[in-house]
């Protein structure tokens, strides 16, 4: 680091380093081939077991061993336990995974390893009165929602983290109502609107309602259209904003509403005449105009602006230059076709 004095280590510091490393890749690799011969051998003991604690407590990414873990649980352990022993197995898994997120939280077969333990908690006390979703299966599930809103709390944008929110939200006993997840996602993008995952729940959200779920679609929609106008003053170069409001246009059937979207961005661009997304999409939303309503409007004329915003967009974006030309011929194109 700048600032920091480097300190030379003596040559026994190195050497003693040296064989501190070489000693723990010997262990790791001596515990490696100890655990893979249990694999093979099919042994299915706690001994095993306590093993493939210790192996992927060095190596989490060892998936091969998470497979092997569980096959100990479900050949070995689980049909010599009564159901409250299996519960306390799967709380001890949950609580050392838990440990294991926090110093990786996106390594899949932690993630991977979680579900499992969800799908394989025992009904308990209660389920034959209230359904399999009382006693331990109703904690774990419930407490897992806590569990990843902490760990999306410490990262917003874990993708992993939010496929497993989906999870449990899907398989959760108590339901939550798609407008506290809506609320959920708005207070994540509040705090960072590029939060490109609190988007894209959004709109897992936003495709999972139907017409008679108690939630006016039309509403909903225009609500959607405040918030990501709202996102577009606050941050007009946002490219999350941007890509999620194409999402939510669709294919451009509805032309009132192009045309709105159109000129609300139009509106931005006079306030931020070097917005490169806001050119980008007027010219986007203008070509689905094109495509979808070539009949009742003037084809030249949006046409022309499109190719004069290209052209800006060229000095603008250099990079993307021939992307831009290739736009621009491929208008020009349609409108000779036209003719």
């Amino acid at each position: 680091m700048h600032g920091v004095r480097r300190v030379r280590q003596s040559r026994q510091a190195v050497e003693a380093k040296r064989l501190r490393e070489k000693s723990k890749i010997e262990e790791y690799l001596n515990l490696t081939e100890d655990v893979l011969t249990r694999k093979k051998n099919k042994d299915w003991s706690k001994d095993a077991l306590h093993l493939t604690s210790r192996l992927l407590q060095l190596n989490p990414e060892f998936y091969t061993i998470w497979n092997y873990r569980r096959s100990i649980f479900l050949n070995g352990i689980f049909p010599q336990s009564s159901a409250e022993e299996i519960n306390n197995f799967i709380s001890d898994d949950l609580a050392t995974t838990m440990a294991a997120l926090k110093a990786h939280p996106k390594v899949y077969w932690i993630w991977n390893h979680r579900r499992w333990c969800l799908e394989n908690t025992p009904s308990g006390p209660g389920s034959e009165e209230h359904g399999e979703f009382n006693g331990w299966r109703k904690a774990n599930w419930d407490r897992e929602l806590f569990v990843v809103e902490k760990m999306l709390d410490a990262d917003p944008r874990n993708f992993h983290a939010w496929n497993y929110r989906r999870y449990v939200l899907a398989g959760i006993p108590e339901k939550r109502s798609e407008k506290s997840e809506l609320a959920y996602t708005a207070r994540k993008i509040e705090a960072n609107i590029s939060n490109f995952s609190a988007w894209h729940q959004r709109s897992k959200v936003l495709t999972s309602l139907r017409e008679g779920s108690g939630v006016s679609l039309t509403k909903l929609r225009e609500e959607e259209f405040e918030l990501l106008r709202n996102a577009m003053y606050t941050d007009p170069h946002d490219q999350s904003v941007w890509m999620y409001h194409r999402w939510l246009m669709g294919s451009g059937e509805d032309r009132e509403e192009l045309e709105s979207e159109i000129t609300a961005i139009q509106e931005l661009l006079e306030e931020q005449p070097d917005s490169k997304w806001c050119m980008e999409s007027i010219v986007y939303h203008k070509r689905l105009l094109l495509r979808n309503h070539s009949g009742s409007i003037d084809t030249a004329q949006l046409v022309a602006d499109c190719q004069g915003l290209l052209q800006r967009l060229e000095t603008l974006d250099p990079v993307r230059r021939r992307r831009y030309q290739a736009i621009s011929l491929e208008l020009s194109g349609g409108q000779r076709a036209e003719r």
